[in-house]
């Protein structure tokens, strides 16, 4: 079966500019690969008649389906309309039943329609007119020279609209597509070159029509399988005996599947317990205990945290020695586990989980230099605490704590399980 290629072109210079973020393209993609129909380039582009009129034609000559979002709106900066008619050479005329649509939407809401709102009803002659049941850009399909183009609004609600109940099922009438299959299995723990080498002969066993790709992201890989064919269910049966056949070689690391997050999957681990978790963070600020609360219900699991930025806090709140601090530091293996038991003990929780560091630019020394950073988990039974070294940026040393943080205390909850 003949694979079918998408193309994406967003449209505007509020993209360019950097001025909103572009979410459609990655919406879009998604949503055709669940019809088997594959997004092969996505481009950006910005209200320039040239721009558009060369990137159409790129588009024309490598897929079967382009679809363009933006540049649909009434006034003059927006010229997709105009650009698509030169690229077909035709001309715009107003559409009865637009002009019906546009004229309804503005009565519904006490407002008279004007010249310019009635624009939005002059469609390219070429065009089939697809209705926009939220807003008055409305929606355009064109089939030319075996090519199917879509044109949307750039609005993402509007978008996502058109394409869930008009656009989606008109490609399926159109198009005979082959089945798109993936599978995530969710690592954490194991940088990507590890891990590469770890499943290199699994990897080169695969079938041709089975792929993997690796998506690594602070401190966690997702390894997407992804499998074509003509049979849904004997290709997810296919793609099920590879995971377990690659499980074998990296279940230490594997926290999930899919759409799972490590958060959610250390909230079932407290929930099976019914235990409590309380937090102690320096280094990261209060980011892990936004991590653990942002899914409603995180209460049943989640008792509270301290933000002890400053010594006097662990001192005074968490009971960290004051010798402690001044012979080890508060950087140092000594202090974290000292306020890891201490957020156990003082809000009363099952397991206290801590990190103090120097997450940067500034105030590493040579002996701790910036990315030094020591994470602790505490229980009854057991303290266990890590030293990370990092790099020397915030955010991502940040971002890179609390997703250690959590896997430690997953690791320690699955150990006294």
């Amino acid at each position: 079966m003949k694979p079918i290629l998408a193309e994406i072109i967003t449209i505007g210079d509020e993209i360019l500019f950097g001025q909103i973020t572009d979410t459609n393209t990655q919406w879009i993609g998604a949503e055709l690969t669940k019809i088997g129909i594959r997004t092969v380039r996505k481009s950006s582009v910005g209200d320039q008649k040239d721009a558009i009129l060369a990137i159409l034609k790129e588009a024309t000559e490598r897929a079967d389906l382009v679809i363009l979002t933006g540049g649909l709106g009434p006034t003059k900066d927006d010229i997709t309309k105009v650009t698509i008619c030169e690229y077909f050479n035709t001309t715009l005329e107003r559409n009865p039943e637009a002009l019906a649509f546009v004229t309804k939407f503005f009565e519904s809401r006490g407002r008279p329609i004007t010249e310019i709102n009635a624009k939005q009803a002059d469609l390219p002659l070429n065009c089939t007119y697809v209705p926009n049941d939220w807003g008055t850009a409305p929606g355009m399909w064109f089939n030319e020279n075996e090519t199917i183009y879509v044109s949307l609004p750039g609005v993402p609600f509007e978008m996502k609209n058109l394409m869930q109940y008009r656009i989606i099922p008109l490609l399926q009438k159109q198009f005979e597509t082959p089945t798109i299959v993936h599978k995530m299995i969710r690592t954490v723990g194991i940088g990507e070159s590890f891990l590469a080498e770890t499943i290199a002969n699994w990897e080169d066993a695969l079938p041709a029509h089975i792929k993997l790709a690796y998506l690594p992201h602070f401190g966690q890989v997702r390894l997407r399988l992804t499998g074509t064919g003509s049979d849904p269910v004997v290709l997810k049966q296919e793609i099920d005996e590879q995971v377990e056949a690659v499980l074998p070689l990296i279940q230490p690391f594997v926290f999930g599947y899919d759409d799972d997050e490590l958060e959610t999957k250390v909230a079932q681990l407290l929930s099976e317990r019914n235990w409590m978790l309380a937090t102690a963070e320096s280094c990261t600020g209060g980011f892990v205990a936004s991590q653990i609360t942002k899914y409603a219900g995180s209460s049943r699991y989640f008792v509270g945290g301290v933000v002890s930025y400053s010594n006097t806090v662990k001192v005074n709140q968490l009971g960290v020695q004051p010798e402690t601090l001044s012979q080890f530091g508060a950087v140092s293996e000594q202090t974290v586990r000292e306020m890891a038991e201490g957020v156990r003990m003082k809000l009363g929780a099952n397991v206290g989980i801590a990190t103090s560091g120097i997450a940067g630019p500034n105030g590493g020394t040579p002996e701790k230099p910036v990315g030094t950073i020591w994470i602790a988990c505490s229980t009854e039974k057991q303290t266990v605490a890590r030293l990370l070294k990092l790099g020397p940026y915030r955010e991502q040393n940040i971002q890179n704590t609390t997703v250690q943080i959590l896997n430690l205390l997953r690791q320690t909850l699955l150990d006294e399980k």
